[in-house]
């Protein structure tokens, strides 16, 4: 009997730890699915997604953050304008308002890590912190996907059903 209660104990530890992997807290801030794609050999810059959901009452801001795989850690968005893609860095930082989720994603809002020390392989992690004016520092670990894919295992554009 004790090898089977064992065996399930063991077995909804793990179930717990995968559910909350990429999943972090900051305040009243939830960060979930920090992501980035695989770069090139030689690629000097990756870009960083993740979404951010304020829980609270007053609004907070990504104002920085750092990580050990690159040199420069920047906020950026990207806008179409007359049909070209035009990429700025966010300045005054990346509010979240009470209630609201912000998705960095490709094509909108993003993380640019820059000076890459080394190319991003799919399937590897790393770790960079996220600093938010009110909630502080929280340390997150992103997921390095396949070139060309996003969360979920889908291409650029592919819709899945409710999304």
């Amino acid at each position: 009997m004790r090898p089977i209660v064992f065996f399930f104990t063991a077995a909804f530890s793990l179930a717990v730890t995968v559910a909350s992997a990429g999943e972090y807290k900051a305040g009243s801030l939830d960060i979930s699915n920090p992501w980035s794609r695989a770069t090139p050999k030689g690629a000097s810059v990756a870009a960083g997604y993740m979404r951010i959901k304020n829980s609270g009452s007053t609004p907070d801001r990504l104002v920085s953050g750092s990580s050990d795989v690159a040199s420069k850690f920047e906020l950026h968005e990207m806008k179409m304008e007359h049909e070209v893609a035009r990429m700025r860095p966010v300045k005054d930082g990346l509010e979240i308002k009470p209630g609201e989720t912000v998705e960095l994603k490709p094509g909108s809002f993003h993380v640019m890590f820059v000076g890459l020390k080394k190319p991003l392989t799919a399937g590897d992690h790393f770790k960079a912190t996220l600093v938010f004016e009110k909630a502080g520092s929280v340390n997150v670990d992103y997921d390095v996907l396949a070139m060309g894919s996003e969360p979920g295992g889908t291409m650029p554009g592919m819709k899945m059903p409710g999304h």
